[in-house]
């Protein structure tokens, strides 16, 4: 698709409406997973392998989402302890 076409596609509402959703959806993790963890390629070969690998990327991703929420709820659950013993 030549490159105009592409950008008039793009500019239309339903085009806006979609490159929105996609910003929400999934962008944000595969830049997450390229940016942050420095996944540039798959290692292994064959789609059972590469499905596999992806299942790897996705469980350490969302294990370090819990990870993250979990050390700010004990950090606020910490703030509202010492509060108490403040009074």
């Amino acid at each position: 698709m030549p490159k105009n076409q592409a950008s008039q596609r793009l500019r239309s509402e339903e085009g806006y409406a979609l490159s929105v959703r996609r910003m929400i959806e999934p962008e944000p993790v595969f830049g997450a997973l390229k940016n942050n963890r420095g996944f540039k390629r798959f290692l292994l070969r064959g789609f059972p392998k590469v499905s596999l690998e992806v299942g790897w990327l996705s469980l350490a991703h969302n294990l370090h989402k819990k990870a993250s929420i979990d050390a700010k709820n004990r950090g606020a659950k910490r703030k509202q302890t010492a509060l108490l013993l403040n009074f």
